[in-house]
């Protein structure tokens, strides 16, 4: 059953002014628009529960997070009917995606409970050492406070109200605000539900968690604005990404944006690879290149290769199979327009050759593939701005060198993949050496969309593929960026956390 309303420490609250969702099917539903004094409410009182819950012990926690991996999928068949009619997404993709969202939370309950994340040091008083004594020293990390979430539009389960940017904070010990993604209130509004179970069933303070619909961007402003917000988590568009985190910079106390703002994900795919087997190269890149109809982060757009017979059988690999490739519906109509725009504009250009250009309704996306020289890709630099969707872009480098000032060449990325054979690793470790200051996650003979959830992974990379390229918004590591080191000089042991005694 959905309210239509925000929750604001455990209560649903309303307002007169309202939104629509916007399904694929089945009528839509009405929900609250979020305001700059729900906002308030929310955040005061996340920073009124922090007190409570940033003591709140370990196993305590880890409990409290794997009750709420319980809860969603009490809801599951609610969430994935909900989900596909707001997002056009497939049910096993959602199902998928809930699995992935309760196992994160499950794994970083285990990961908590062990207790390495805390980073525990101490160093003891060596009170006779000369020329001067050394004082008794301990260090932990401690959570910052209250922390403000944006959710996703293309992710509404694992990047969205209880994604890793939530799960990641409760587990480090901070209350959290989630501004909810107006392409699927529906989705979040139930994910909110669980959540808010979760709280009662644990006897926690009910400011741990709130969930502010969308609405006008002076309540989004506002969020990360409040003097009581202390950082903010984003996974979305450049544009959106990069104002909100000019935001945080200019408040008078600057707070840490970690903006997830995407990526072209480039592929290299080096001679001998091709050689041996460019045909299921192109079948394996058109099919990554159009998951879930391109919305990914990792969405492989661009792959570059040596001109030469290989590379021109690899194009037509690649259009026969993208030419099978049937129209899927887009997370909404404004992501489907801006596609459209996208693609417009590749194919406006002097430097870009059509290889496959298709025709799909207002909200719907057919694949497109390009082709350019690598000439024409270091002289345009819009070339390598994302569009977000099943468009592919091939660009053809003269030789090796060509290659290698290519990824000189690239901003930051979340992923970068090399395809290659052992014929190749010279080629691949000059590239490699580049690539390495370039992405969070290096890829060899595979396709980057699936992240996986583990104590390894790097999801982030150099701006602009993320706002801080020292952390990550996937895996346990994530859980450090709602922390912060402390040092305890001399201090009396039953003074000290629980966790240092």
């Amino acid at each position: 059953m959905l309210h239509g309303k925000h929750l604001i420490a455990g209560k649903w609250v309303g307002g007169a002014e309202r939104f629509a969702n916007m399904p694929v099917r089945g009528a839509a539903e009405q929900f609250a628009v979020g305001r700059v004094e729900d906002i308030e409410q929310a955040v005061q009182m996340a920073e009124a529960a922090f007190a409570s819950y940033s003591q709140l012990t370990r196993p305590l926690r880890a409990a409290f997070l794997r009750r709420i991996a319980d809860e969603i999928e009490s809801r599951g068949a609610e969430i994935t009917d909900i989900g596909s009619r707001e997002t056009g997404l497939p049910t096993a993709r959602l199902e998928g995606e809930r699995g992935r969202t309760t196992g994160q939370l499950r794994l970083f309950a285990d990961h908590i409970e062990a207790g390495d994340y805390l980073d525990r040091r101490h160093d003891k008083a060596l009170p006779d050492r000369a020329p001067l004594p050394r004082p008794d020293l301990h260090m932990m990390q401690l959570p910052i406070g209250p922390v403000a979430v944006f959710g996703a539009s293309n992710f509404p389960l694992a990047f969205s109200v209880a994604g890793g940017d939530t799960a990641s904070a409760l587990a480090a010990g901070c209350p959290v605000v989630v501004k909810g993604h107006s392409a699927h209130p529906g989705t979040s509004e139930i994910v909110a539900q669980a959540i808010d179970a979760a709280i009662r069933a644990c006897g926690l303070h009910p400011g741990v968690f709130s969930l502010v619909q969308g609405g006008a961007r002076v309540a989004s402003q506002h969020l990360v604005q409040h003097p009581l917000i202390c950082a903010v988590g984003f996974t979305g568009s450049l544009w959106g990404g990069r104002a909100l985190f000019d935001l945080c910079a200019a408040r008078p106390n600057p707070i840490p944006f970690f903006g997830e703002l995407g990526s072209i994900n480039p592929m290299f795919l080096l001679p001998a690879a091709m050689a041996a087997r460019g045909a299921e190269l192109a079948e394996g890149w058109a099919a990554s290149l159009t998951m879930g109809a391109g919305q990914f982060c990792t969405n492989p757009g661009v792959a570059f290769m040596l001109a030469g017979p290989e590379a021109d059988s690899f194009v037509d690999n690649a259009q026969q199979a993208l030419a099978k490739v049937e129209a899927q519906p887009m997370l909404t109509p404004g992501i489907a327009e801006a596609y459209g725009e996208g693609c417009d504009q590749m194919a406006g250009s002097d430097a870009v050759q059509q290889v496959l250009t298709t025709a799909s309704d207002s909200r719907a996306a057919t694949p497109h593939l390009y082709l350019t020289s690598g000439a024409a890709w270091l002289a345009n630099p819009a070339l390598a701005e994302e569009v977000f969707g099943p468009l592919g872009l091939v660009v053809l480098a003269k030789d090796q060198a060509e290659m290698q000032t290519i990824a000189r060449g690239l901003t930051g990325q979340l992923t970068c993949t090399l395809h290659m054979d052992r014929a190749d690793s010279d080629l691949a470790r000059r590239l490699l050496s580049i690539l390495e200051r370039k992405a969070g996650r290096l890829l060899a003979n595979g396709f980057p969309t699936g992240v996986e959830v583990a104590d390894s992974m790097v999801h982030g990379g150099p701006y602009p593929a993320s706002t801080n390229f020292g952390h990550t918004s996937v895996g346990t590591l994530s859980i450090r960026r709602w922390l912060r080191p402390v040092c305890y000089q001399n201090m009396p042991k039953d003074l000290l956390p629980d966790d240092l005694g």
